[in-house]
């Protein structure tokens, strides 16, 4: 039996949000992910760069929550940063539980390298959309924030 040229259907997929989500955060992911290659950046460590950027001397557990990932995943993450001389950890002087995450100059560099690729990128994805348009994206994508809300209350 041949073969059919034509797409296969995907059934009520074409109108479910999570579907069309999914496909547009691969394409976005895919496509920053060759804007950071060429440095050696994920968007997991140009999240964790931007956010210790902006919290120096944020924990563990506060990046973690910050970037929406495990602790454990964060962990060897972060292990890594350190192995590439980008980030650095300091023991709390009030609790010696915690470390407190800092951005070595390595690291800083780093980071206004990936930012300047994330900007390209940006404006590269965002194309097909005017600056209302994407500030409208921006609004409604952010209400889906409401669905782990239970989880994290």
């Amino acid at each position: 039996m041949p073969t059919s040229r034509k797409p296969a259907s995907i059934g009520v997929l074409s109108n479910h949000i999570g579907f069309h989500l999914r496909l547009a955060q691969l394409a976005v992911f895919e496509n920053i992910g060759r804007a950071l290659k060429e440095i050696d950046v994920t968007p997991a460590i140009f999240s964790v760069l931007e956010v210790l950027k902006e919290n120096d001397g944020i924990t563990q557990s506060k990046l973690a929550a910050a970037v929406h990932l495990e602790r454990s995943s964060v962990v060897p993450l972060l292990d890594k940063l350190a192995r590439r001389g980008l980030v650095e950890r300091r023991a709390s002087t009030t609790d010696r539980r915690h470390n407190h995450l800092h951005l070595t100059a390595a690291g800083r560099e780093l980071l206004a390298d990936a930012l300047r690729r994330a900007a390209q990128h940006e404006k590269e994805v965002c194309k097909p959309f005017t600056i209302a348009e994407k500030k409208l994206l921006l609004e409604l994508l952010g209400r889906f924030r409401h669905l782990n809300r239970a989880e994290t209350a």
